[in-house]
C-alpha cells in the first residue's frame, strides 16, 4: 500500500514537471521569442506616443477623456501606417496558439468555457488592424488557465475573443493591434 502511494506520488511529480517543463519549452519556442520580441517592440513604440500626448488629470471630464483616448488612437495609427493583420500573429505563432486553443477546448469540462467565450456579445464589431475595438461591444475574459498557457502579454495588451478571431488588442486606447481569424475550433 506505502509503495503503491509512492508510485503515484512519483508519476503525479513526473506529470506535474513534464507538463510545466512543457510549457516552458513552448514559450521559449523561437516563434514565440519572435512575438514576445514584436510585442516588446510595440510597447516601446507606444511608450514614445504616449510621452507625446497631452496628459490627464486626476480630475478629467468625460469628454476630456474621450479626447486624450481619440488622440492616442489617432497617434498609435500614424506611428504604424502599415500595421496588417498577421504581423505579430504570424503563420508559426498563429499554428502555436490553434493548437493551445484546441488542446485547451477539448472535452466535457471545456464547455463551460466554449459557452462563455461564445456568449458574451460581439456581433457588429468591425475586427480592423490599428482602429479601436468599441467601447460599446461587450468584452470576453480570458481564463486564467488559458492565459496561462499562451504566450505572455505586458500588462499594456490583453487578448480577447470575437466570435472565433483572437484579438491583441491595447488596453489604454483600445486599439486593435493584429487579430487572427478562426483562432478557435
Amino acid at each position: 500500500m506505502k509503495r503503491k502511494r509512492h508510485v503515484c506520488l512519483l508519476v503525479f511529480v513526473c506529470a506535474l514537471f513534464w507538463g510545466s517543463s512543457l510549457a516552458v519549452a513552448q514559450k521559449s519556442a523561437p516563434e514565440i521569442q519572435i512575438f514576445e520580441k514584436q510585442v516588446n517592440d510595440y510597447i516601446a513604440l507606444r511608450n514614445k506616443v504616449r510621452a507625446n500626448a497631452p496628459k490627464l488629470s486626476k480630475d478629467s471630464t468625460p469628454e476630456q477623456i474621450h479626447a486624450y483616448r481619440t488622440t492616442l488612437q489617432d497617434a498609435l495609427r500614424t506611428a504604424r501606417p502599415n500595421a496588417k493583420p498577421g504581423e505579430f500573429f504570424r503563420p508559426e505563432v498563429a499554428d502555436f496558439i490553434r493548437r493551445t486553443l484546441k488542446a485547451e477546448f477539448q472535452g466535457k469540462d471545456r464547455q463551460e468555457l466554449r459557452e462563455q467565450i461564445f456568449e458574451t456579445e460581439t456581433q457588429g464589431v468591425v475586427i480592423r488592424v490599428n482602429y479601436p475595438y468599441p467601447q460599446s461591444a461587450e468584452l470576453s475574459e480570458m481564463p486564467a488557465t488559458l492565459l496561462a498557457k499562451l504566450p505572455p502579454l505586458p500588462k499594456e495588451l490583453r487578448y480577447r475573443f470575437v466570435g472565433r478571431n483572437m484579438l491583441l488588442v491595447d488596453r489604454e486606447s483600445d486599439v486593435i493591434i493584429d487579430y487572427m481569424p478562426d483562432a478557435l475550433p
